[in-house]
């Protein structure tokens, strides 16, 4: 893992070093700052290796940003480039297309060879997470991608739920990866059908898709797990797809969509008994969407081992399953 921070620097160091490392040094672009807002610069940037590709995240007060011919000439980097704008809404320009506005939560998809120029659309400071996934022809099969010129996902494009939920698993931490490297490949390929590149039905475009669509899935059993008629049906709506291919989404996991929802209750509940000491038992039940008590307790013995309160009374004590949902 590489993390760099201004926090330590002398103040009028700072934008420099930020230039330097996290510009010229990793990603090879032009970073530019009017002189009088430098005195007040932070930034922290954190960036790791990830089943092939490269996650970052980055937190600093806004520049602007640029990409040039003699940037890539220098620091070429052979990469699908997917990022969320989390905080800090701005503008991005790459000379192909009109001026785009990239508001917070919006994603981009890009070939890192590609000029661009991005400027903020306010003065404070914003957050990015980017996957940089290098581009080889496993990945790409028969599609082109050198030329993908920067341009924000709209919700309506093809795969676009299903490429928001596994960039949120593999930059963020969503939810436990079983295979990280896969599942890094799906993400490119998602990028590529979102853009036209890659054709959804083929063997690997369907692939990617029941891999993001499940965890897409998990999302919403995740935001929803308080309501007790979480059902397939919800989902499949939801997501547009049918009860069959919900229930086929969950297959390759070993456990079921109701084995997996009851997991994630009981995760919950779990968790709930340590941060909430005084709540009672039956309202914490009812909080992630069991039934009734006696339910609750006949699943969460089963899993743990211990009752809730069992469990509650002995918090140091570290409680085991039998399998990971």
């Amino acid at each position: 893992m590489l993390t760099f921070s201004t926090e330590d620097l002398r103040v009028q160091d700072r934008f420099d070093h930020w230039c330097e490392v996290r510009g010229r040094s990793l990603f090879g672009v032009t970073i530019e700052l009017e002189r009088e807002r430098r005195a007040a610069f932070h930034g922290r940037f954190v960036a790791r290796a990830f089943g092939g590709a490269i996650v970052s995240e980055m937190h600093a007060s806004c520049y602007r940003i640029r990409r040039t011919e003699a940037d890539i000439a220098q620091r070429p980097g052979q990469s699908l480039c997917i990022g969320l704008q989390v905080r800090g809404p701005g503008w991005l320009e790459t000379g192909r297309v009109p001026v785009q506005s990239v508001a917070a939560s919006e994603l981009t998809i890009a070939h890192s060879d590609m000029a661009f120029h991005a400027v903020p659309a306010h003065w404070g400071s914003f957050e990015y997470h980017m996957l940089k996934i290098p581009i080889s022809g496993e990945i790409l099969l028969d599609a082109r991608a050198h030329d993908l010129h920067a341009a924000k996902l709209p919700a309506s494009a093809p795969a676009a739920r299903a490429l928001r939920a596994l960039f949120g698993v593999v930059v963020r931490g969503h939810a436990p990866l079983r295979d990280p490297v896969a599942d890094v490949a799906h993400a490119a390929r998602l990028a590529l059908i979102a853009r036209g590149r890659l054709p959804a039905g083929s063997p690997e475009g369907r692939a990617a898709l029941r891999a993001g669509l499940l965890y897409a899935a998990r999302d919403i059993l995740v935001r929803d797990m308080a309501q007790p008629k979480l059902s397939p049906t919800r989902v499949a709506q939801e997501l547009g797809i049918s009860l069959r291919q919900v229930h086929v989404l969950f297959e390759p996991t070993g456990r079921s969509f109701s084995r997996t929802l009851t997991d994630i209750r009981l995760e919950a509940a779990r968790r709930l008994l340590g941060s909430a000491p005084a709540m009672p038992i039956i309202a914490l039940a009812y909080a992630c969407g069991f039934e009734s008590l006696s339910v609750f307790y006949r699943a969460f013995q089963a899993a743990y081992g211990l009752t809730p309160r069992e469990l509650r009374r002995a918090p140091a004590e570290p409680a085991h399953r039998d399998a990971h949902p």
